[in-house]
């Protein structure tokens, strides 16, 4: 399985749209307490785009527990990072167990001393020097993919389910609304 951690996420839409990502890839969410929110508030709803019932997610009091209860491969996203995203044979990782894409909070992202204990794991997502990072949820969805293009997509869907496959050309909807 493919897991996009969360640590100490702050801001509310950017959970929210990564919970619309874990869904739409089939990626399980793994939250890290504190949050800068509660679940049930309605911009995560609205980010989210009444999909939250159908994500796969998990909450933690702490690094230390999650550490406890999920074993794989983690890899560390962090503006310190020497690495590449691209650069990881996520497929190797993927036959080897489960990978785990691990993203800090917004304001100071993950601590060093938990960077320090895995530097071969540590990337960055290439950019100019005139910013300091991206915005989260729009890094969440960069790697995904990544990782994603590399295993083929998986099982995801290439085609629009409700509309044929010639819908360009034809018009025809699969199953148009009454």
């Amino acid at each position: 399985m493919i897991h996009i951690v969360l640590y100490e996420p702050e801001i509310p839409t950017n959970t929210g749209n990564i919970m619309r990502t874990c869904v739409a890839t089939g990626t399980i969410l793994h939250l890290i307490e504190p949050l800068g929110f509660k679940l049930d508030e309605a911009s995560i709803k609205r980010s989210g785009v009444n999909y939250i019932d159908k994500l796969e997610y998990y909450v933690y009091p702490n690094f230390l527990e999650f550490k406890k209860k999920n074993k794989g491969t983690y890899y560390y996203f962090t503006r310190y990072g020497k690495k590449p995203h691209t650069s990881f044979d996520y497929k190797k990782s993927y036959l080897e167990g489960d990978i785990y894409l691990i993203f800090g909070k917004e304001s100071t992202g993950i601590p060093r001393d938990i960077l320090k204990e895995d530097l071969e794991h540590c990337m960055r997502i290439p950019m100019t020097k005139n910013v300091r990072s991206l915005n989260l949820s729009n890094c969440c969805a960069i790697v995904i993919y990544e990782v994603l293009r590399q295993l083929d997509y998986l099982d995801l869907l290439r085609t629009e389910p409700h509309k044929s496959p010639d819908y360009i050309i034809d018009g025809i909807e699969v199953n148009p609304k009454s």
